[in-house]
């Protein structure tokens, strides 16, 4: 399966037969068959009909719509997995304190092992900064002594702050200067490597949104992240042991210039990427992405597992006894 990004204004989207169909000023400019699509990433001034949308739904395609210069992403889903028992189960465990504290451990746990596993890696790739790298691995591994004796999630979560700060200061060491990175920022993004970082969370988060929700379970109801309005906890909680993987590959598009300084623009509202960025970016992004599905296709199916050992579902009424 893979995704479509269509980030050009003024193209139309119309269906035909079983082919997306792309019109610039009335001309047909390219088809796309929609059998192989899992995604498709709208962002600019396009335009389509609500019957593509309903096709599009029917075939379990997601749509998001990345919307304005920071790309704020809404989620057009298809149908949702149809066993509600799923669902029940995960809003019971969410208020149970006992687990939810033995995920966040273990959640926090993979997530600082990840963030040693790229220091590792960066120290033998940038022997010039191995000083620095190697200071951040000796953080790491005093937070990952600690994380499993963290006696409540508040203090799972500083610990986690202290680890990324850790993390990101092995970035800032081998980032190139002309980047001005020095901290992960955001809201907005204040220099091009945090606005690609930005843009990559963005995308891994709703993807993780589309695998719980294809599961049947609720994005909203996590048990790390706690409730908040208008926060997708659960999918927060699947995207932080892996969101290491975003920030290696925004590194790499730098270091292989791929992505270069002159594709952004800063100014009082932030750094923002520009077009040729955003094709670049997207260029790339896709083969990232594949991976990322099946970690968290991965990751979503050891959560039923959990919450089936945790709460056994009920039986489908109607079943033979």
């Amino acid at each position: 399966m893979t995704s479509l990004y269509v980030d050009r204004r003024g193209v139309e989207l119309e269906v035909d037969g079983e082919a997306l169909v792309f019109r610039e000023n009335g001309l047909r400019t390219g088809t796309v068959p929609m059998a192989p699509l899992s995604r498709v990433f709208l962002r600019g001034d396009v335009r389509l009909q609500s019957s593509v949308l309903g096709k599009l739904g029917e075939r379990g395609i997601g749509v998001i719509v990345l919307s304005g210069r920071k790309a704020e992403p809404t989620m057009l889903l298809a149908r949702p997995h149809n066993d509600a028992a799923r669902r029940v189960a995960q809003y019971q465990l969410s208020g149970d304190t006992a687990f939810c504290l033995a995920f966040a451990r273990t959640l926090v746990l993979d997530k600082v092992s990840a963030q040693r596993a790229y220091a590792l890696t960066l120290r033998e790739i940038a022997l010039e900064h191995r000083y620095e790298l190697t200071l951040v691995l000796r953080t790491l591994d005093q937070i990952l002594l600690r994380i499993m004796q963290m006696p409540t999630i508040a203090a799972l979560r500083g610990i986690e702050g202290a680890a990324s700060a850790a993390h990101f200061k092995g970035i800032a060491a081998i980032a190139a200067p002309r980047l001005n990175f020095t901290q992960r920022n955001r809201r907005p993004p204040r220099d091009p490597l945090n606005a690609v970082l930005s843009l990559g969370y963005t995308l891994l988060h709703t993807e993780a949104v589309l695998a719980l929700y294809g599961a049947g379970l609720d994005p909203f109801i996590g048990f790390y992240h706690q409730l908040d309005f208008g926060r997708e906890s659960l999918a927060c909680d699947l995207v932080e042991p892996i969101r290491v993987e975003v920030d290696s590959f925004a590194l790499q598009l730098f270091r292989k210039e791929i992505l270069r300084p002159e594709f952004f623009s800063t100014s009082e509202n932030g750094c923002l990427m520009n077009k040729s960025g955003r094709a670049a970016f997207y260029g790339e992004w896709e083969s990232l992405a594949e991976r990322l599905r099946k970690i968290l296709a991965d990751q979503t199916a050891k959560l039923m597992d959990k919450l089936t050992a945790s709460t056994p579902l009920p039986a489908n009424e109607g079943e033979a006894s």
